[in-house]
C-alpha cells in the first residue's frame, strides 16, 4: 500500500471534498480530504473534527499547493469552513448537497415524530406508524406498497402531506444555473411555509439563509462538480471498518482509505 501511494506522487488538488469518518463507537472522528476531480481521498487524519485538525490538513500540503485550490466542498461544520477559509482565502466553499437534504430529512422525521405525539388515539396513528422509512426516500424511489402506505398516510394527515411535499420539492435548488433564480426558488419555498405550524422547517430554512453563499456557489458552471464521490467513500471506509473490525492500528486503516481508489501494482 505504501508503494501504491508512493507511485501516486504527491496530489496537487484544484478541488478538494472534506468530511469526517467516525472511527469508533461513540465521537471518535477524523477527517477526510479528497481530490474531487482525480476522485481518490489524499488525506486522512486529525484526532477530531476541530479547526485544530483541519489545519493540519493544510500545513501537510503546503503552502505552494493550497493556493492551487479553486474549491473546497463540505458540509455546513463551521470549523472545516473557518480553516478552509484562513488557509486558502482564495477557494470558493461549497456545501455538500447530501448533507443539506439530510437536515432536511432531519427537519421532516420531527414533524413524524410531533404528529405522532400528538395525536391520541391508535385509530389516528396507525397510518403514521412504521413509515419512517417511506417518508424519507423519494417518491419515485418508493416501491408501490409504500406509496399506497403514504397515499392512507397523506389523507389522514395533511400537516405530513404538506411537510413531505416541501421535502421532495426542495432538491430543484440544485437545478438553477442562475443564483437570482435559485434564491427567488428558495424564498417561495419558505413563503409556502407560512401558517403550517412545521417549526423543524422554519429553522431549516433559517440555516439555509445562514449558510446561502455556500449553497448557491453551485450555481456557477465552474463549481459544478460531482457532489457523490465523497458520500460514497465514507460508504466505503465504512465497509473497511467491518472488515477491520477489532484492528486498533489506525496507520494501517489510513492506509486503506488513500489507497482504495488508486489501481493495483
Amino acid at each position: 500500500m505504501r508503494e501504491q501511494l508512493q507511485r501516486a506522487g504527491n496530489p496537487i488538488p484544484r478541488v478538494i471534498g472534506i468530511d469526517e469518518v467516525s472511527i469508533v463507537k461513540g465521537q471518535t472522528y477524523r477527517i477526510t480530504v479528497s481530490d474531487l476531480k482525480r476522485k481518490r481521498p489524499i488525506w486522512f487524519g486529525g484526532k477530531d473534527r476541530s479547526e485544530t485538525s483541519m489545519d493540519e490538513f493544510y500545513t501537510w500540503i503546503g503552502p505552494q499547493r493550497r493556493e492551487m485550490i479553486r474549491l473546497a466542498v463540505m458540509d455546513m461544520w463551521q470549523p472545516f469552513f473557518d480553516s478552509t477559509r484562513k488557509h486558502t482565502p482564495q477557494a470558493a466553499i461549497l456545501y455538500d448537497k447530501f448533507h443539506v437534504l439530510r437536515h432536511l430529512s432531519g427537519a421532516l422525521d420531527e414533524v413524524r415524530r410531533s404528529e405522532y405525539a400528538r395525536l391520541e388515539s391508535k385509530r389516528t396513528r396507525r397510518f403514521i406508524k412504521g413509515q419512517r422509512y417511506n417518508l424519507l426516500l423519494h417518491w419515485a424511489n418508493l416501491a408501490y406498497r409504500g406509496r399506497t402506505a403514504l397515499k392512507l398516510l397523506f389523507n389522514a394527515n395533511r400537516r405530513l402531506n404538506t411537510a413531505y411535499l416541501l421535502k421532495e420539492s426542495f432538491g430543484q435548488l440544485w437545478d438553477y444555473k442562475r443564483e437570482g433564480c435559485a434564491w427567488r426558488f428558495f424564498m417561495n419555498w419558505w413563503d409556502a411555509l407560512k401558517w403550517q405550524r412545521l417549526r423543524s422547517y422554519e429553522e431549516f430554512a433559517r440555516m439555509i439563509l445562514r449558510h446561502w453563499s455556500g449553497i448557491a456557489a453551485y450555481c456557477r458552471p465552474e463549481n459544478r462538480v460531482s457532489l457523490g464521490f465523497v458520500e460514497g467513500l465514507n460508504n466505503k471506509v465504512r465497509v473497511i471498518q467491518r472488515r477491520a473490525y477489532g484492528l486498533r492500528d489506525e496507520d494501517y486503516i489510513r492506509l486503506k482509505v488513500l489507497t482504495m481508489t488508486l489501481p493495483l501494482i
